[in-house]
Order: C-alpha cells, then sequence, then structure tokens
C-alpha cells in the first residue's frame, strides 16, 4: 500500500462547472506544476465521487467530491543553477537575499528548477543539511509572488538557533504593501484564528476554531483616493497571514488575485518584506537589514501617487 503524505479532500461548487478536471486542480495547488498534477491523475491518485481512472479532460459538473492523494516526496538530486539572486547580507553562518517576485523557495510539488534553492546552491557552497536535499538552509518562506528579505542558514547550529528565533518571535519582521481602499483605523493589531477557509481549501481565511493564533500590527503611512501605503509587523508566520488579515479588514492587498482581484496596476500582490532585526544567532551582535523594494513595486506606487518615503525604517 503506498504511503501518501496528504489526503486531500475538495467540493466542486458550481461556479467552477465545466471546468477541465487538471484546469481545476491546477488552480487549486497554485504552486504545482500542469504536467504535476496530470501525473498524479494519470497514477489514480485522484479521484471523483469515488471513482479513481479519470482523464484530465473530465469536465466538472459543478457538485462533486474530489480526493486526492499526495505521494510522499521523491528522493530527487537539487542541481545548482545559475540564476541571479540579490544577497544583501553574508558571513559564515548565514545569508540574507532580497527575492524577487515569482520566484518560489524551494522545489516542490513538479517544481524542481527554478526555484530560489537551485540558485543558492549554484552561489553558495555550504548550507545547513537539517531539511534535507529539497530545503537545505531554509528557515523560512515567502509565498511565490510575495519578494523580499529571507534568511538561508548556511550550518545547522545556525539553523537550529534561527529556527527557534522565529519560534520564539525574536526576529523583527516587516513588510509594506499596497491596500485597496482607505482604512477607517490608521493602525491597529489583528489577532485571529487563521486555517483553511471551508468553502475553498486552496485558500487560508479567518476561522473561529480549527485554526492557528495569527498576530499582525498594521500602520497606514500613506494614502490617496482608494488605495493606502501599509507598514506590517507581525508576530507569527502563518501561511498568506498577511494577504488573510488585509481581506479580514475589506482592505485587500492589491494585485492579490487569490484573496482579492486581478488589477490593471499589479500583476502580483503588492507585498515586500523589507526589514528584519534580530540578534545574530552564533555571534550575538544586533543584526538590521534592509531589502530594497522591487521596480514594479516602485512603479505601481509612483503611478498611484503614493510617498515610499514614509516606509521610515527604509530611510534609516
Amino acid at each position: 500500500m503506498e504511503n501518501y503524505k496528504e489526503i486531500i479532500e475538495i467540493k466542486v461548487e458550481e461556479k467552477d462547472k465545466a471546468k477541465r478536471l487538471d484546469s481545476f486542480l491546477s488552480e487549486f495547488f497554485e504552486e504545482s506544476t500542469r504536467s504535476y498534477i496530470q501525473k498524479l491523475i494519470d497514477n489514480n491518485s485522484v479521484s471523483v465521487d469515488n471513482k479513481e481512472k479519470i482523464k484530465s479532460g473530465y469536465k466538472l459538473k459543478g457538485k462533486e467530491n474530489i480526493v486526492v492523494r499526495i505521494p510522499e516526496d521523491e528522493v530527487l538530486e537539487v542541481l545548482p543553477e545559475d540564476l541571479a539572486i540579490d544577497i544583501v547580507y553574508q558571513d559564515k553562518d548565514m545569508v540574507i537575499i532580497n527575492k524577487d517576485p515569482g520566484v518560489i523557495v524551494h522545489p516542490a510539488q513538479g517544481f524542481y528548477t527554478g526555484t530560489l534553492v537551485n540558485a543558492v546552491l549554484y552561489h553558495i557552497k555550504d548550507l545547513s543539511t537539517i531539511n534535507g536535499v529539497i530545503r537545505p538552509g531554509i528557515v523560512h518562506r515567502l509565498d511565490k509572488d510575495t519578494s523580499g528579505l529571507i534568511i538561508i542558514a548556511k550550518n545547522d547550529v545556525a539553523h537550529v538557533r534561527l529556527t527557534d528565533m522565529f519560534k520564539d518571535k525574536t526576529i523583527e519582521k516587516r513588510y509594506v504593501c499596497i491596500c485597496k481602499g482607505n482604512f477607517k483605523n490608521q493602525s491597529g493589531r489583528i489577532e485571529t484564528l487563521i486555517g483553511r477557509d471551508s468553502r475553498d481549501r486552496k485558500k487560508m481565511a479567518v476561522v473561529l476554531e480549527n485554526g492557528k493564533i495569527a498576530i499582525t500590527n498594521y500602520e497606514v503611512i500613506d494614502s490617496v483616493d482608494g488605495f493606502s501605503l501599509v507598514d506590517v509587523g507581525i508576530e507569527t508566520g502563518r501561511t498568506h497571514q498577511i494577504r488573510v488579515h488585509m481581506k479580514s479588514l475589506n482592505h485587500p492587498i492589491l494585485g492579490d488575485e487569490t484573496y482579492g482581484s486581478s488589477s490593471d496596476f499589479a500583476k502580483r500582490q503588492m507585498l515586500h518584506s523589507y526589514y528584519l532585526n534580530f540578534t545574530h544567532p552564533i555571534t550575538g551582535e544586533n543584526i538590521t537589514v534592509l531589502g530594497e523594494l522591487k521596480d514594479d513595486f516602485k512603479n505601481v506606487a509612483k503611478r498611484l501617487k503614493l510617498d515610499l518615503t514614509k516606509i521610515v525604517r527604509m530611510n534609516k
């Protein structure tokens, strides 16, 4: 009997009627390739209303129950690739990279090339081994279309200590985002549970039960008619946390198609991790790192006439 890493049940809704099965699942598993989805279907790892032998082109009727069985990760050789990365800090224990939007952090479900890990393996020869060949050195992650600072551990001691620091909330992380609308309260603290959206399992949502505590602090630092520039600090690191919390305030992040809507202004969510402050895991010295905003973020802000000089920590 084959072992599965995860078994996911999906309820098809009326709005998905007439979609191809493979297209629907590609939307659900947004960080998986179409070929990986088709492989799951071909290997009978996907059942529709308890029928396992199903074709990729099956047209949904809008009311099916789909079960997807995700197999255990294959033991793979992840190859170094000569891809450009923006290293903003490096010493013998860690490296901090200002990640571009559109880059997946580590290989997963069909994405085995073109990831940040592939690039890091090329540029950095010493990495921690705790997370194995798929995620060498990876202490935390950012969503594919979120840009900004990410820490990579170069040895196992630093990795363990950095992981503990994230758990203990002793690493200060700040983001900046452009949100839709104008806030009633110019600052606030959001403390909720975040879990899977019961109506759409590819999304996260604020929930009343069966979730994990999530804490976000925000401050509106500039606004124009219909848009706000927001500085955000997080005390927890839940999946899609800032995106979910901004949606919960009815101010989704501009360009976030998952938790808001598409935009003519932005091709991805305007969310950037720009600031890290923490104690070095080995030397004990204070480390402060800034990650410059990406050009697309700057261009959108300029087009909307939002003043980026008001990001105080960026200008110290």
